[in-house]
């Protein structure tokens, strides 16, 4: 059966644009293929053929799972990992750990790392030598698609890159239930664990302290021996950065990287420092556009070329915005190819040319591009990253994002990489991966069902969700609500449009308060959102199911916050604080201690 969301476009335009962009993607594989085996890049031209081959289809295949592992993991935290955990086992066990605590952050960190160090073995394996040629091409041939790089670039974009984030974005949980992705995973986790990118938290904290923002953390603040070891991998991802600038900046105004001879050496070093402020600018615009979409448009500010930007991100229905997400990828990923092309190392050892005289076996890893892969990932991405996060209305105020979204728009509606839609359609069909609403159904689905079919067997919270509901027996308290009535109106003064305030709010009142007539049971779970540490305590949500399964009554801080009868929690807590005036100080000292 035919799947409306993955199936391709069948208008003669969009035939046209697969067409010609699968032809292109072909001549491109058959160049770098060309480029391999006649020994014209790094790898083969030094080591064999045969390795060179081996390690760009398998870095290539990796970043694919590494660029749709990132989109299932971002996207799946909303779906109870209940509804997966049968059906998709190992995405239930990777779930588990990556949406526990800060891993999710820790993984994209470690993941942002090994993208750009894929991309620089893919450089190594698979660029071209300068001057290289190949099967008797006519020179103007070989300047577009081997010098400038666009095969490199549509090679690599489209096979190892968005090909896998169209299917991921719709086939979560299917592209990720394998080993290789918790491998993947794993991996992320070591780079990040490793603290050679902890002197991005160190620009986080600069950028938090200057946007006045504090950093929110789904873990308990560090202990002492946590906030050493934090701390001292700060310190040495610092220096490694430090040690890294010093190394490739001596290398570019010596002469030693693989950037072309017939550049200088200081246009050499502007040409990286632009390149990675291009890159740079292209994540922070990524991370300020998703922040932007969720706010309307009185909260995107009074600047005239944020409003501008704007217009245009989501002009048609909001098309436009993925429509830059294509464009901005093959952006990236030829500055990427050029940037490791540019701060490359490409020292001769044993010749005695090794920079600041390291020893031959040390200049041997600074030849790998490890240093450079660093300082991209830590300075061209997630520094601008943090950035805009922090301040996406300003940064959509600066009049090269204008220029840069139109740019990328321009490229995507070119269709040069139209190419990936069909690899990801002959991959869906190749794997037999099906949409996510197959297994779990879309969100609408699921809240529908949670309070019609009952509650989703929760095993994990099952023993607190029965202490909570033991607590609720023992302790009845006022139907009327008149103490916590008079709380709320010593607060906020008395209004006549607010709903009073009841402590406990029955299963038929919570059904009927959410509409006048006839409603169903599901329409109170659609009031609830997303709640924080989920993985480690009940939800409200979840606790509600329970209580009207059983037609108990629902306190009223439990309710949705779109309930007419809805009282905050930290109301209720600190009426309940309120009625401990017996002894206050015991109180405080017990929440202090705990």
């Amino acid at each position: 059966m035919s799947n409306p969301k993955t199936e391709l476009d069948r208008t003669p335009f969009a035939i046209f644009k697969y067409t010609y962009a699968c032809v292109l993607l072909i001549f491109s594989v058959v160049i770098v293929m060309g480029l391999i085996f006649t020994g014209q890049t790094n790898i083969s031209n030094g080591v064999h053929p045969a390795v060179a081959f081996v390690v760009c289809w398998g870095v290539l295949i990796w970043l694919s799972m590494v660029e749709g592992g990132q989109c299932s993991l971002v996207g799946l935290p909303p779906i109870d990992r209940a509804l997966y955990k049968e059906s998709h086992p190992l995405t239930h066990k990777i779930c588990e750990f990556a949406h526990r605590g800060d891993n999710l952050d820790r993984y994209l960190m470690g993941r942002q790392f090994l993208v750009v160090f894929i991309v620089f073995f893919i450089n190594l394996s698979a660029a071209p030598l300068a001057d290289a040629s190949l099967f008797g091409l006519p020179d103007w041939v070989m300047t577009v698609f081997l010098q400038t790089g666009v095969a490199m670039i549509l090679f690599t974009a489209q096979i190892g890159q968005l090909a896998a984030q169209c299917n991921a974005s719709h086939m979560m949980l299917d592209y990720i239930n394998n080993y290789f992705m918790l491998f993947t995973l794993y991996v992320c986790m070591a780079v990040e664990f490793s603290g050679l990118v902890h002197a991005s938290y160190v620009i986080q904290l600069i950028v938090a302290k200057l946007a006045g923002k504090p950093i929110e953390s789904k873990e308990p603040a560090r202990n002492m021996f946590q906030s050493i070891f934090f701390w001292s991998r700060c310190l040495m991802s610092v220096g490694v950065l430090g040690f890294a600038l010093a190394v490739t900046l001596t290398a570019l105004f010596e002469g030693k990287t693989t950037m072309w001879k017939s550049m200088p050496d200081s246009a050499a070093v502007i040409l990286f420092f632009l390149l990675m402020s291009v890159v740079g600018l292209l994540e922070g615009m990524q991370i300020a556009f998703f922040a932007v979409s969720k706010m309307t448009k009185e909260e995107r500010g009074q600047s005239r070329l944020a409003k501008m930007t704007c217009d245009v991100l989501f002009a048609d229905g909001g098309r436009n915005l993925p429509g830059f997400m294509i464009g901005r990828q093959i952006c990236v990923v030829g500055c990427m190819f050029i940037v490791a092309r540019v701060c490359t190392l490409n020292v001769e050892v044993g010749t005695g040319q090794n920079v600041f005289g390291v020893p031959d076996g040390f200049q041997s890893f600074l030849n790998t591009g490890l240093l450079a892969a660093l300082i991209t990932t830590i300075l061209g991405s997630i520094a601008w990253q943090l950035v805009a996060g922090a301040f996406p209305i300003a940064f959509l105020s600066n009049p090269l994002v204008y220029v840069f979204l139109r740019f990328c728009l321009l490229l995507e509606a070119t269709g040069i990489c139209a190419g990936a839609w069909v690899l990801a359609r002959v991959a869906e069909l190749v794997t037999g991966w099906k949409t996510d609403e197959h297994f779990v159904g879309t969100a609408e689905d699921r809240k529908a069902r949670t309070l019609e079919s009952g509650p989703v067997k929760d095993t994990q919270h099952m023993p607190a969700i029965s202490k909570i509901k033991q607590i609720l027996g023992e302790w009845k308290i006022s139907t009327s609500g008149k103490d916590l009535t008079c709380f709320c109106e010593d607060l906020f003064g008395s209004d006549e449009s607010r709903p009073r305030a009841s402590p406990e709010i029955d299963a038929e009142m919570a059904m009927k308060g959410m509409h006048a007539s006839e409603v169903k049971m599901s329409e109170l779970a659609s009031g609830y959102v997303a709640t924080p540490n989920s993985q480690l305590f009940p939800t409200p949500q979840r606790i509600v199911e329970h209580l009207l399964e059983e037609k108990s009554e629902i306190p009223c801080f439990l309710l949705p916050p779109n309930h007419p009868q809805h009282v905050p929690p930290h109301i209720v807590a600190f009426w309940l604080m309120s009625q401990q005036n017996s002894k206050p100080i015991d109180l405080v000292v017990d929440v202090a201690e705990k």
